[in-house]
This record gives C-alpha cells, sequence and structure tokens, in this order.
C-alpha cells in the first residue's frame, strides 16, 4: 500500500470517527453528567501525551523531596487544589465529580506513571476542553510552586490521617463557614448575642 493510499485510509478512517461522534453527540447532546466515552478517554489521553513536548516530559523536578518541600506542596494543594481534586487527590468533590471529564483520581496509574515534568507542564500549562486551568506564573522557570505540588501528588497515595486532618483545617472557606466559626467563637467566649437576649421593660 502506497504512502498515500494509507493516508487516503487514515483521512476517510478519522472522518468515519468524526462523523460518528457528531451522530452520538446529537442524539444525546453535550451534558457534562455523561461520563465521557471509552474512546473520548483514550483519545484524549493520546492527546495530552502528544501535547506535551518531549523536553518538558524529560524536565528534572529542581526541589529535592524534603519533609520541609512536602508540607509547602501540601498546603498548596490544600489551598489552590483540592475544591476540584479533594484533599486526598481522589476527586471526589461536588465540583470535581461534575466537571467533563471529571477529575482523575491522581492516586491512580494515570496520573502517577506520568514522569515529573508531565506533571509539571499539566499544573503549569492547564489542558484545554477541561476544568484543568494554568496556574502560576507565565514563565515555567519561574514556578517554582508547580514543582513542589509535583512532589505532594506523588505522596498522595500514601497520604496520612493527621496530613488530611492538616489540609482540612487549610482549605478555603465559604463566608457562612467563616461566619459560623466567628459564631462558636463568640459563643465560648461568652459574647454571643444570641446567648443573651435583649431585656423587655
Amino acid at each position: 500500500m502506497t504512502v498515500r493510499a494509507k493516508g487516503l485510509l487514515a483521512l476517510v478512517g478519522g472522518a468515519v470517527l468524526v462523523a460518528g461522534a457528531c451522530v452520538v453527540f446529537m442524539r444525546h447532546g453535550f451534558s457534562a453528567r455523561d461520563q465521557p466515552l471509552a474512546i473520548e478517554a483514550f483519545l484524549a489521553r493520546r492527546v495530552r501525551e502528544l501535547a506535551i513536548p518531549r523536553a518538558a516530559r524529560d524536565a528534572r523536578n529542581p526541589f529535592p523531596r524534603t519533609d520541609e518541600i512536602l508540607a509547602q506542596g501540601r498546603a498548596h494543594f490544600a489551598d489552590h487544589c483540592a475544591s476540584c481534586h479533594a484533599n486526598d487527590g481522589s476527586g471526589d468533590t461536588e465540583i470535581g465529580r461534575n466537571l467533563y471529564p471529571p477529575a482523575p483520581d491522581m492516586r491512580a496509574a494515570d496520573t502517577q506513571t506520568l514522569s515529573d515534568g508531565e506533571i509539571f507542564y499539566i499544573i503549569h500549562n492547564g489542558i484545554r476542553f477541561t476544568g484543568m486551568p494554568a496556574w502560576g506564573p507565565a514563565d515555567p522557570a519561574d514556578d517554582q510552586g508547580s514543582w513542589k505540588l509535583v512532589h505532594f501528588i506523588r505522596h498522595l497515595p500514601r497520604l496520612t490521617a493527621a496530613e488530611l486532618a492538616e489540609m482540612k483545617r487549610l482549605n478555603p472557606k465559604s463566608s457562612h463557614e467563616i461566619a459560623e466559626e466567628e459564631q462558636v467563637q463568640r459563643f465560648l467566649a461568652g459574647d454571643d448575642p444570641a446567648a443573651h437576649p435583649p431585656q423587655h421593660r
């Protein structure tokens, strides 16, 4: 088979796949509630692999894996990443479950088998057509936080109960949660207006 014939065959095959996907989407819509089809997941992983330049895949983490670096990565993750990915990296949050595709379980092989450079590249640049935004400064050379996160992501499968408890304290709080905590503190200090109703004369 000639190169031209192979190219034509690949083009026809691609057109058939696109047409099939269009039929599926026209029948079922573009709801983010659906689970991605197996072919979508396969293609997304393949495109992600192709989209990360070789130099980025081979990049090495400039930070050593120390307790201090892990603690910094853990705090950063709790404050910036856990709302989608959960403190334990499972992706089991209201936002994470309802993204399309859903936030991945970063403890699983699909993430843990990526190179450090690939994980850094994904954090720094985000992934198009997903809920994963680009983080950090424009220049990758200035992005120390994402490299520290790489060490923490590697640590996710071995996260301890004590680390999870610490992260829960570091998670951002809604204005409602802050108001509730302030009310509890006022009550404990004996300064809760609800505990001292106004006297009617």
